[in-house]
């Protein structure tokens, strides 16, 4: 028995640069797809910084004022979750209860179809919907929350020198709508803007004077304020609809209010001070870099951001 040569056996494995010379057609065909496939893996690929994902999760809540934990047990948080036991998709319910609050998150099953996920919220909202006429009276709610999950890739901040939190609040409403029109933009939030109420501070001399409570001043205010039905008029080829004028649409309005009240007129302005300021409780504040979203007033003057 002899050996094969080394230099035999070496020729006869295979070598790769001999075959793509002989190739050069086939081998000159996949490198041009090989660039092809790469530039179009390039152009295709994902450029996300938070890339959206399905949270599978919905938060229920309701809120009993003045109700005990039991109460709100048994008569609130265990009727939702009886209905919420037929949601489709269904993985488990988790819930806390306390004194007049109720809490239910509702966890779909891993393997739930992405694509059935608002059709199944959908199908939430009907069924605690149709559950509400049946819950003690007093509720409110139930309220439902599916966007907690939202990531924002933008925060912009804006302040502005010399104007209000009205005025910014106007023009950044404006910048919101613009933005919105952005292709790729799906949503934009306001997040520290602060909302204003009219204050109706009664004054108890001015009362006591004139012998009347507050509550018959609630009444008469209330009774300006109602916006009710005033009729149509009918001609032969049109209907005209009446409306009653008065409503309050600002502190002015109302400090030109004369009230009727028994069988007197008394001016609103003599019986409480009337002002514009900010809600209470106010909106959660957004600073940036330790500036609150509005600068205090420095110059009328100063323009916009």
């Amino acid at each position: 028995m002899t050996d094969t040569p080394r230099n035999e056996r070496a020729d006869r494995s295979f070598n790769l640069s001999s075959w793509a010379l002989q190739q050069q057609t086939l081998v000159i065909f996949l490198m041009l797809l090989t660039v092809a496939a790469g530039a179009w893996s390039y152009l295709h690929l994902g450029r996300n910084e938070d890339p959206p994902f399905t949270i599978k999760t919905m938060v229920v809540s309701a809120v009993w004022p003045g109700a005990t934990v039991t109460d709100t047990a048994n008569l609130l948080t265990d009727k939702i979750e009886e209905k919420l036991e037929e949601t489709p998709w269904l993985d488990r319910l988790d819930s806390y209860t306390r004194a007049g609050e109720a809490v239910i998150m509702v966890n779909l099953r891993d393997e739930t179809p992405p694509a059935e996920v608002q059709g199944i919220w959908y199908q939430v909202r009907k069924k605690v919907a149709d559950l509400a006429p049946s819950l003690p009276s007093g509720i409110n709610g139930p309220f439902f929350n599916d966007e907690f999950g939202d990531t924002f890739g933008t925060i912009y901040a804006f302040t502005a020198e010399g104007f209000t939190d009205r005025e910014l609040r106007d023009r950044v409403n404006e910048i919101r709508k613009a933005l919105l029109e952005t292709p790729d933009v799906g949503k934009v939030q306001l997040i520290g803007a602060q909302e204003e109420q009219i204050d109706v501070s009664f004054l108890p001399a001015r009362l006591a004077t004139y012998g009347i409570d507050p509550e018959q001043v609630m009444a008469a205010l209330n009774a300006q304020n109602a916006v009710t039905p005033a009729g149509t008029l009918r001609y032969a080829d049109e209907k005209v609809s009446l409306r009653v004028s008065g409503a309050f649409a600002s502190e002015d309005s109302l400090k030109a209010v004369t009230l009727h009240i028994g069988d007197r007129f008394v001016p609103l302005s003599d019986l409480a001070t009337i002002t514009r300021g900010p809600a209470d409780p106010p909106s959660p504040l957004f600073r940036s870099n330790g500036v609150p979203w509005r600068r205090p007033a420095t110059s009328p003057n100063s323009a916009p951001p």
